[in-house]
């Protein structure tokens, strides 16, 4: 399943992982650890991954305005429902709780905001739509061989256990983070490139993150 093929793929993913399992439990202050986030993960793309990056889209108003969809349906359900994150559905020892990932000191710190929003939008994006959307789906069609899959071929259930391990990957806010990978499924599905993924999930999270800070609510940068 695994080759050296997928590397390019996997590697940026891998190390992001990594980073959130490691970097907290060095307790680097900020800004610095945002920063080291930044110059770690630009490292291992440009050294695993140049190769295989698009930054060429297709059809980048379309991805534009399916970015800015996404957005609004990630907060929807906080926003026009009080309390809903603290449905035991989303709040429990299996999903775990909505948290703060900044301290306060670091929430008032423009250069750590500015770095935070900065991987959220340039290097997130990348990272994960290689894996989610360029190498997985990919990997489960064809165990052997990914690369004999084209991009963005549609089977369902490289469509359906991709978008539930998207959705993982986001604890508490699993229900939304299913809408989304479901969404970003299918445009990858109808666009076959990664350029427009890329562009539709940073737009997401610029939009995400410029709510965050203009409104306060932290948890939403997990």
């Amino acid at each position: 399943m695994f080759s050296r093929a997928a590397i390019p793929w996997v590697a940026p993913f891998g190390v992001f992982i990594l980073l959130l399992a490691g970097l907290k439990s060095l307790a680097i202050p900020q800004p610095w650890e945002a920063l080291l986030w930044i110059v770690i993960l630009v490292a291992v793309m440009w050294t695993t991954s140049r190769d295989v990056i698009d930054l060429r889209p297709r059809h980048a108003l379309a991805s534009i305005g399916l970015g800015l969809a996404v957005f609004a349906l990630w907060i929807a359900p906080d926003a026009l429902v009080p309390g809903w994150r603290e449905h035991w559905l989303f709040s429990n020892d299996i999903v775990g709780r909505p948290t703060v990932s900044l301290d306060d000191a670091a929430r008032r710190d423009t250069l750590t905001l500015l770095l935070r929003a900065a991987r959220a939008v340039l290097l997130v994006p990348i990272l994960e739509e290689l894996f989610w959307r360029g190498w997985l789906p990919r990997v489960i069609a064809d165990s052997d061989d990914f690369e004999r899959v084209p991009l963005g071929r549609y089977t369902p259930l490289a469509f359906w256990a991709t978008a539930i391990l998207f959705a993982s990957e986001h604890g508490s806010y699993w229900e939304v983070g299913l809408l989304c990978g479901m969404i970003y499924n299918w445009w990858m599905i109808r666009t076959k490139s990664i350029a427009d993924l890329i562009l539709t999930h940073a737009v997401t999270n610029g939009a995400l993150s410029a709510y965050v800070v203009l409104t306060g609510e932290w948890q939403y940068w997990m």
